[in-house]
Parts: structure tokens; C-alpha cells; sequence
């Protein structure tokens, strides 16, 4: 005699395939999130905006500080982030004095430096800079919306941040520069 047949139930052949199908909805995710990585670039919301308020003492000796007032004078600007200690800051240093040659006014804020060693820099580096303010504690950076050094911003002769660029300048950015330079200008 043979045993009764037991009914089969429906459903039970989905616990077997439950670890297949989240292994394979991992996958997807890590597969999109692959070809749509994250922008890794902090972009300021001040751009379009006018600089916020502040006054930084001289950073070096016989050079001037930098205050918001100085630059909403008329003139086009680029200010610049850097910091003696700074790799990139260094690398970037030729095409600072490029755009200074090509008579762009470049203003600084150092962070968090001291005289002797960003005197020391500019010494090695060149000194592109008609004012140079120390921020020791990075406020007027965080300020900003800078996210690191170097970082420099077109600022119009209002005061008002007309682009960022992010990172060092390098010569294959001179000529976008100028041209922004020459944009906020008009």
C-alpha cells in the first residue's frame, strides 16, 4: 500500500530563490551606482552673491590684510584660497603670476599659515598677490562655501562672486579664467 499523497504546497520553492534575488538587487544597486557616481565637487551657493562681511588682518608683514570693502571698488578681482602648506597651492603658483602679468588683481586669503612659513613660500613660489589676508580659524573659507585649498573666485567690482573654480589652477585654465575675469567685468 502506498502512502497518501500529500498536496504540494505553493510557495515553498520562494525561500530558496529570496537570497538569489537580493543578491541580485545588490548587484543592480551597486551597478548604477557605478555608472552614476556622486559628484565629489562642493560647489558654492554664494555664487551670483555678494561676499559676506569680513576683515582679515595682513597675513605677511608689509603687505595689506583683505576686507570685504576692498573688493567692491570697481575692480575685478581673483581671490584666492591657499595655504603655505599646500602641494597644490605651490603647483599652481606660474599660473597665478601668468594671470598677474596679464594684469589680473589677485588677492589671497591664507589658511591657517604662519607669516614665517607663507613668507617663506612666497618667496620659493612668487608673490602674485596685491593683499593677503590670514584666516586662521578658516572662517571666512567655510564662509565662502570653499571646500578646500587651492580655490579661487571671480569676484566683480561689486563685490559679488561671479564663478569658482576649485582646485589649482593649471595652464590649461588660464584662458577660462580670463574669460571669466573679463565677463564679470562687463
Amino acid at each position: 500500500m502506498s502512502a497518501p499523497e500529500q498536496p504540494r504546497r505553493s510557495g515553498g520553492n520562494w525561500a530558496v530563490w529570496l537570497p538569489a534575488l537580493l543578491f541580485a538587487g545588490f548587484l543592480a544597486v551597486v551597478a548604477y551606482n557605478l555608472s552614476n557616481p556622486a559628484e565629489r565637487v562642493v560647489r558654492s551657493a554664494l555664487i551670483g552673491k555678494p561676499l559676506p562681511e569680513f576683515a582679515l588682518q595682513a597675513a605677511v608683514p608689509g603687505q595689506p590684510g583683505l576686507a570685504r570693502a576692498d573688493m567692491a571698488d570697481g575692480k575685478v578681482r581673483l581671490l584666492n584660497i591657499f595655504a603655505s602648506w599646500c602641494v597644490p597651492c605651490a603647483v599652481e603658483a606660474p599660473q597665478l603670476a601668468q594671470l598677474k602679468a596679464a594684469g589680473v588683481d589677485v588677492v589671497g586669503v591664507a589658511i591657517r599659515d604662519r607669516p614665517d612659513e607663507l613668507q617663506a613660500f612666497l618667496a620659493r613660489h612668487g608673490n602674485p598677490f596685491t593683499r593677503i589676508g590670514a584666516d586662521n580659524v578658516s572662517k571666512i573659507q567655510f564662509s565662502l562655501g570653499s571646500s578646500g585649498v587651492p580655490e579661487s573666485f571671480v569676484i566683480d567690482g561689486k563685490g559679488v562672486i561671479r564663478y569658482q573654480h576649485i582646485g589649482e589652477i593649471r595652464p590649461e585654465h588660464v584662458p577660462l579664467l580670463l574669460r571669466q575675469i573679463e565677463e564679470a567685468g562687463q
